[in-house]
């Protein structure tokens, strides 16, 4: 306790190089902490949007694009595609599973998303209040909808036309909220369920009521913006996807390729600002170093002194690598309370909440940052601290102080 008390008053003499040291770790780590809480959980996010879709068929285009609109709904679609080629393309032998989606609508920026049960079971969702919809102008809303939009089972909303805008609202038809989804930490949340059907009468507002109904045989002139798809079995992988490409006037893309072609887009910047972080905490190594052995030049005194009264040689060079210690370590610290706070004010001022970020999450890496900060102490300060073994007790005290 004794030795700490020592580190930490030595540490308090040089107030202004001492903060500087720690604010350039701490600045290192900080950065470090960052990369690492968004790219973790921006890659949990994809991953758990898209994890049981194996395909998303849509209008030709960019297939990232196609991807991005379809699952994580934070693009504007390619287009849309007949509902008559959707439903052959649905009912191929390859095929599992298929849903449809319909999209073009959004209420306070929430898109309104027209599908089938299907969607229920593919996302595996569940109703914390009311239940599913099951008839025309009928909306199943996520649980950040109804928190953000105070939306209730019973009330009532227009639409809007547009993914973001909600200027052109759609005033001849309002939708009932039927039921309220369970939190699943998906893009789920943010969605607006209703059935395709509903979408139609948004856009044929002049149309009978008994023809919006889409049915098996009612789908000339209709569209639908994409299918989501899983495969029957393997071999579907390699044959579905290029069959849809060549053979047809729509374009098949892969969440798992697409995404890992958008972390390669920014992966290079990611990269640089690692190297950045790694650079500034090397920097700082060398600023403790610096200090610490100019700090030795002025303490041998001292040290002569504790060796006077009985200190070991192991004491005084424990004392001076606890000095890095002490300063690594609390930047180490302070650098991943910086970090977090920054990635909490990042998603609070969020546009989109689809892929929002939060502080108040952890990973694995952030703990190789605190050993970091404990590898930087003790290499900043081993030479200094060797240099205790080298004080001439006798020639010192001689000298004037």
């Amino acid at each position: 306790m004794n030795i700490l008390k020592l580190s930490t008053k030595n540490l308090l003499k040089n107030k202004l190089t001492t903060f500087l040291n720690i604010i350039l770790v701490a600045f290192g780590v900080a950065i470090l902490s960052i990369l690492f809480l968004a790219s973790t959980q921006i890659g949990n996010k994809l991953e758990q949007n898209a994890k049981d879709i194996d395909l998303v068929v849509g209008a030709k285009g960019s297939p990232l694009q196609l991807i991005l609109s379809s699952i994580y709904h934070i693009d504007f679609p390619t287009g849309n595609i007949p509902l008559k080629d959707a439903t052959e393309l649905m009912q191929n032998p390859m095929v599992k599973k298929a849903v449809p989606l319909a999209l073009g609508d959004n209420y306070q920026g929430h898109r309104i998303v027209g599908t089938d049960s299907g969607f229920v079971g593919l996302y595996g969702l569940k109703l914390s209040a009311g239940k599913f919809w099951s008839q025309d102008l009928e909306a199943t809303i996520g649980s950040t909808v109804a928190a953000e939009a105070k939306l209730k089972v019973g009330d009532k909303f227009f639409g809007a036309h547009g993914l973001s805008d909600a200027s052109d609202e759609h005033k001849h038809h309002a939708y009932t909220v039927t039921g309220i989804l369970q939190a699943e930490g998906n893009v789920t949340d943010n969605l607006i369920l209703t059935n395709i059907g509903s979408v139609y009468k948004m856009h044929e507002p002049d149309h009978d009521e008994h023809e919006v109904h889409v049915e098996e045989n009612e789908i000339d002139n209709k569209e639908v913006t994409a299918i989501l798809i899983q495969y029957r079995s393997p071999m579907s992988v390699v044959i579905f996807p290029r069959m849809v490409n060549q053979s047809t006037n729509m374009q098949a893309a892969s969440p798992a390729m697409e995404s890992a072609r958008l972390f390669s887009l920014i992966g290079v910047g990611i990269e640089t600002l690692k190297w950045f972080a790694v650079l500034i905490m090397a920097i700082s190594a060398m600023s403790v170093f610096i200090s610490l052995y100019n700090s030795m030049k002025e303490k041998k005194y001292d040290l002569a002194i504790m060796r006077c009264l009985g200190a070991s040689k192991f004491k005084l060079f424990f004392l001076v690598m606890l000095e890095g210690l002490l300063i690594t370590v609390s930047g180490a610290i302070f650098g991943l309370i910086i970090g977090h706070l920054a990635v909490q004010i990042i998603g609070v001022y969020q546009e989109s909440s689809q892929a929002r970020l939060t502080g108040l999450y952890f990973v694995n890496d952030e703990f190789y940052l605190i050993i970091a900060g404990l590898i930087i102490g003790i290499i900043a300060s081993i030479i200094p601290a060797l240099q205790t073994y080298r004080v001439d007790i006798a020639r010192t005290l001689s000298k004037d102080k």
